[in-house]
């Protein structure tokens, strides 16, 4: 549940139409932008608020912006809001509780800093197909690297080439400087149909390597309905990780990736390089994911951000 105080409201700048949401406690726009679950927003540089981040979401271009606990998202109304991106920010969630949830599980003294240092990132409720593709691509590869070879798939799949151009024009000032390096970033994702007409050729020339196969025979089985996506909502999420491990170059990270970031498993916990030294650095053999309960994926999404922003007094 959101906080009683919070209450949102209607406003117009440089032309553009956006919400503004006060009271917003433990949201913090730079951790939930900057913590790997996703590869389509980038800073706004010369903001005037204290931190924003736009990008492409739900088939909708928009900037999220932050001024303590206001929350400012520009490009939408309150009835998008209310419809589509109260829910993909994890703005309807109470994560004073599920931190409370995960601190009564373990007495780790390293995992309650982790907390305390972390909190503020939510888990954003990104498209299944959107963040299956996203993490299929992130496998071997560097986040800088993942953005630019999302963007050119974005940009290969663009019906309208146009509207990037309209965006920029339309979405003010403040928005000139992003994505300025990335063609392909102002452009909507593309479906597993599209996916699927391109064929492995073509995304072998637009540089994905032996992820190539992967992207084209992932898009053929969700099009045949080898595999419904859709189902991935409601399962249980070890059977979903056991679905998803069927597709041809998906193992367990890049499925419970898919599930934490795209389809609402918030039990489901990665282990990637990093997590892999987090859980033999501060927690014994005998640790199991599991033990973290129902909200285990946001756990490590704080172990995650923790380890990787440590400083050398051992500082978050």
């Amino acid at each position: 549940m959101v906080c009683e105080k919070t209450s949102v409201s209607e406003f117009t700048s440089d032309g553009v139409t956006g919400v503004k949401i006060e009271n917003v406690p433990l949201f913090d726009v730079n951790k939930i932008f900057d913590c790997g679950q996703c590869f389509r927003f980038d800073p706004v540089e010369n903001s005037r608020h204290q931190a924003e981040f736009s990008g492409y979401a739900l088939d909708k271009y928009i900037s999220v912006a932050q001024d303590g606990e206001c929350v400012y998202i520009y490009n939408t109304s309150i009835d998008e809001y209310e419809s589509k991106w109260k829910s993909y920010l994890a703005a309807d969630t109470d994560y004073g509780q599920i931190n409370e949830d995960i601190l009564s599980l373990s007495d780790n003294e390293n995992l309650k800093s982790a907390v305390k240092k972390s909190s503020g990132i939510r888990i954003l409720r990104q498209d299944g197909w959107e963040a299956l593709c996203s993490f299929i691509i992130s496998q071997n590869n560097n986040i800088p690297r993942i953005k630019k070879l999302i963007a050119a798939l974005c940009a290969e799949c663009d019906e309208d080439p146009e509207q990037a151009a309209r965006l920029k024009e339309n979405m003010g000032p403040h928005m000139s400087s992003v994505h300025k390096n990335l063609p392909g970033a102002l452009s909507p994702f593309p479906s597993p149909e599209r996916v699927k007409s391109l064929g492995t050729d073509v995304l072998l020339s637009l540089k994905f390597g032996f992820r190539a196969k992967y992207l084209y025979d992932t898009s053929c089985r969700v099009c045949d309905r080898y595999i419904d996506l859709e189902s991935l909502y409601e399962e249980d999420t070890e059977k979903c990780v056991e679905q998803l491990c069927s597709l041809r170059g998906v193992g367990p990270k890049v499925a419970s990736c898919t599930l934490l970031f795209g389809f609402g498993h918030l039990d489901a916990f990665p282990i990637d390089v990093w997590i892999k030294k987090v859980l033999e650095k501060y927690f014994d053999k005998t640790f199991s994911p599991s033990s973290l309960g129902r909200y285990a994926g946001v756990a490590q999404q704080y172990l995650f951000y923790y380890e990787r922003y440590l400083d050398g007094d051992g500082r978050a």
